[in-house]
């Protein structure tokens, strides 16, 4: 059972009354209050997940057992060989980049991985990127543009890794480049957020001609700590911060950041894998079907001015092709 959040605490009661009854000798009697009571826990779980606050959604997006890169490519795709380094420095953990295989068509693959206990979370830096993932990152799609791949980027991350290290060797350099090189890569680009996509470490792949979110994602130029930090030097205020930064998915399909929501099971992607699979491979392949389908040339100028006219005072663009809609 999944680690259950500060807010699900009447799910929680319901579920150690179906724990319990779990272990006694089954009856009839007993399996049928058991079926009732997880009714009525989905019930509990979807009215609480329904009117969710920013802050909450944070909290599910960084849940530690919230669907990762990895667990998507077991799951989405076949022959996968991932690739590593960026031919310049190191390997970055953070970023998990290959080659692999999505409904017979050849694909490549970029993703944040973040990591789940302790020794993998260090393995992974957490998620935190440096300079030499992001490279690693556009060497991979510069390797799916010469074999015309489509390329899937899964965001997950709190930030571009901030070290002195970092800093030294160019991420702020590496970010900007792929900002740049992402809008010209002849290749078709579907980047779902899956998680956190926290400031320029998140935008360093986030540039594709589909932009998804996942339902409980969250997507910000800064994580809701920073921000309170910054503007009234209280971290303890993220609360606030994150209802004023407008980072959750409706807010940001409402403004034109993306091109759709996928939807989230009952309780979160982390209570239902197979569910939550499903779902980002429906919309997955409609969305890649779709920009496949595009001549190159349009496929260019549609991603160039999608980004070109974000921010735009008073204007918020809604890709049209796509309806600006939920995804089914």
């Amino acid at each position: 059972m999944p680690e259950l959040l500060e807010f699900e605490e009447p799910v929680g009661v319901l579920l150690k009354e179906i724990e319990a009854l779990s272990m006694l000798p089954q009856t009839p009697e007993r399996q049928r209050s058991i079926e009732s009571l997880r009714r009525r826990a989905d019930e509990i779980r979807q009215e609480i997940f329904r009117s969710l606050t920013p802050w909450q959604r944070v909290l599910v997006a960084r849940h530690s057992n919230r669907p990762n890169t990895l667990d998507y490519i077991e799951r989405l795709f076949t022959d996968f060989d991932e690739l590593h380094g960026d031919r310049r420095f190191a390997d970055d953990h953070a970023i998990v980049t290959g080659l692999a295989v999505y409904k017979a068509t050849p694909i490549a693959v970029i993703g944040h991985q973040k990591g789940r206990d302790t020794k993998q979370k260090i393995f992974r830096n957490f998620g935190y990127a440096r300079p030499e993932g992001y490279r690693k990152a556009l060497r991979v799609m510069h390797v799916a543009q010469k074999f015309s791949r489509p390329i899937v980027v899964f965001v997950d991350t709190p930030a571009a890794y901030p070290g002195i290290e970092s800093e030294e060797r160019g991420v702020a350099e590496a970010i900007a480049l792929n900002l740049r090189e992402m809008v010209m890569i002849d290749a078709p680009i579907v980047v779902i957020v899956c998680g956190e996509g926290g400031s320029g470490g998140a935008l360093g792949i986030a540039i594709g001609d589909r932009v998804l979110m996942q339902e409980f994602s969250v997507y910000s130029v800064i994580p809701p700590e920073g921000c309170a930090a910054i503007l009234w030097r209280d971290a303890n205020r993220k609360v606030e911060a994150a209802a004023a930064l407008k980072i959750t998915a409706p807010d940001m399909l409402a403004i034109g950041l993306i091109d759709g929501i996928i939807p989230e099971p009952i309780g979160g992607a982390h209570n239902d894998y197979e569910a939550a699979v499903a779902l980002v491979d429906q919309a997955l392949a409609a969305a890649l079907a779709e920009v496949i389908a595009l001549p190159s040339e349009v496929r260019l100028d549609r991603r160039y001015e999608k980004f070109r006219r974000m921010g735009a005072e008073g204007e918020a663009f809604v890709d049209t092709a796509n309806g600006g809609e939920i995804a089914d």
